[in-house]
């Protein structure tokens, strides 16, 4: 049900590729609480999903940026808030690839470039976004960032391979860039460490099926869902929690029972 609670907020949304991401349905959910954005993604993940679609859906544009350029990220900022008329409210970054997953290698045998590539993509793309965002002055006050991590980054999973490594120092950047956006700019940051979710980056995870089901079974309250995570994430973006930042915010019921 909606409740109009980002009515008149605005942001970017970064990652939405297909119906089943995360940032798709979180944008979606945003769209329905009456928050307006800009949709982006890389050149080359665009051609591969459908978020042209979203953006129709959405009354949305849709602005091609590579998160790893500066460039890009500069000039994203500088055109987004002029589409949108103002200083940013929210931001999600939901943006993860790593090339020694998708070349096959182990964790044993990585070849360092692909763990280089991996790791500008998945996580420091997200300190490039927030440097972005702030050196522009471009959110405003209680404004809210969101990346989405998994607990991988705690705890260790042998097929997630250096993707655990990459959602590690994710988190650890939400938490030293919170400090300094939220003393300097009254802006909250947090990560999302979201259930195993059949998304297309996670299906590429070696015996992910199987993992999944026995999350599933793990959990008193079963895996959380995309749409679920959306709603989570819009929890955020709203005024409902202006003094949460520097969070990792597990929406995941297994994770307690294995601390």
């Amino acid at each position: 049900m909606a409740n109009q609670l980002l009515s008149g907020k605005k942001g970017i949304i970064f990652g939405a590729l297909d119906e089943n991401s995360i940032a798709w349905k979180t944008a979606e959910r945003v769209f329905e609480e009456g928050g307006q954005f800009v949709l982006t993604n890389a050149p080359i993940a665009m051609r591969m999903g459908k978020i042209n679609e979203l953006a129709e859906k959405t009354n949305s544009i849709v602005i091609p940026a590579d998160a790893t350029s500066e460039e890009d990220l500069a000039k994203l900022v500088e055109q987004a808030t002029e589409h949108l008329g103002g200083k940013l409210d929210f931001v999600l970054h939901s943006i993860g690839m790593s090339v020694n997953v998708r070349k096959g290698r182990a964790y044993t045998d990585e070849k360092y470039d692909f763990t280089a590539k991996g790791w500008d993509v998945s996580a420091l793309s997200f300190h490039k976004v927030m440097q972005s965002l702030y050196k522009a002055d471009a959110m405003n006050e209680w404004g809210s960032i969101v990346a989405l991590t998994y607990m991988a980054a705690q705890r260790t999973f042998p097929d997630y391979n250096d993707m655990a490594d990459n959602k590690a120092y994710l988190e650890s950047v939400a938490r030293s860039f919170g400090y300094f956006f939220g003393k300097e700019k009254k802006v909250r940051v947090n990560t999302i460490s979201q259930s195993p979710t059949p998304t297309t980056a996670g299906q590429g995870v070696k015996g992910f099926d199987a993992f999944i089901n026995y999350a599933e079974k793990m959990s008193p309250l079963g895996n959380a869902t995309a749409a679920e995570c959306a709603d989570y994430t819009v929890s955020l973006f709203s005024d409902l929690t202006r003094k949460v930042t520097m969070q990792n915010l597990f929406h995941d019921a297994v994770s307690p029972i294995q601390e």
